[in-house]
């Protein structure tokens, strides 16, 4: 059976906060409220298959990304809203968003996942506009969107998929590390700021994605050895598909809120092994 967040909203009638003083979690059942469930960056990979993963759980789920869905989707009947828009155009999109969501008031997950990769470079020879590209993406779209969903509906859990690159500052990862690792701050800041709310950076270890194929693509580099480290691991168990690493995210994601602290950077390889 699966398991939902129950929004704080519930624990009055009976149900607890757990010993660490964290929202509690019951297993869904038909007469459970809706569980809505919000998701960027669905058209491919990891929000693609944590999209796939929330709906075959009877939940209802807001996707947004620049390329639509595919007919996959089309099972779920009306259980997929979707809203195509540019999340590096905070102007177009946040007016988008006000709009697309106008119904809801509440939130049971927010998954930020939508991420920008830009090519595999030192630090020195990346551009500006190439640093500011990912910022507005990996950040700052996060930021317009959690701000204006915050004001207009209750939210109960934020997960940001962060990555590995975020801590490692290993190289060639220039603007993609120093976002992600902006994103870690961003989400321990707003932890501080909303304890009713349970934020985390979620690092989702390796995912065979668009982004992969761009890496397994690239000519051998020796300064970048990371990166022909993912590409031995292409194909392999260590790396899977979009689909079902958002199946594992979308397991462990009450697990969270179980056993982390609001606002903590987790990388979902040392959290699985720690289960």
């Amino acid at each position: 059976m699966a398991s939902r967040v129950i929004p704080r909203r519930d624990l009055n009638g009976g149900l607890k906060i757990n010993a660490l003083g964290k929202v509690a979690l019951l297993p869904a059942t038909a007469s459970s409220p809706s569980v809505n469930v919000l998701i960027t960056g669905i058209s491919s990979g990891l929000g693609e298959g944590l999209a796939h993963a929330a709906l075959k759980a009877g939940a209802h789920v807001w996707g947004i990304s620049r390329r639509p869905p595919d007919k996959s989707f089309s099972v779920y009947g009306g259980r997929l809203r979707f809203l195509s828009t540019d999340l590096s155009d905070a102007s177009t999109g946040s007016a988008a968003l006000e709009k697309w969501v106008a119904d809801v008031d509440e939130w049971d997950q927010v998954w930020l996942n939508a991420g920008l990769l830009p090519p595999i470079a030192d630090l020195r020879d990346t551009s500006v506009g190439v640093m500011r590209a990912a910022f507005e993406v990996n950040v700052f779209a996060n930021h317009w969107l959690l701000c204006g969903l915050e004001r207009v509906a209750r939210i109960h859990q934020v997960v940001a998929i962060s990555s590995g690159a975020s801590v490692s500052g290993h190289r060639g990862w220039n603007a993609y590390g120093a976002s992600k690792a902006a994103l870690n701050m961003w989400v321990k800041s707003f932890a501080a700021e909303m304890p009713a709310v349970h934020f985390t950076a979620l690092a989702p270890g390796l995912v065979d994605t668009e982004m992969q194929d761009y890496l397994t693509a690239l000519a051998a580099d020796e300064r970048y050895p990371t990166v022909e480290r993912l590409k031995a691991a292409k194909g392999t168990e260590q790396m899977p598909d979009g689909l079902e690493a958002g199946r594992r995210l979308w397991q462990i994601a009450p697990q969270l809120v179980e056993r982390v602290a609001s606002g903590s950077y987790v990388d979902v390889r040392k959290f699985s092994d720690e289960r």
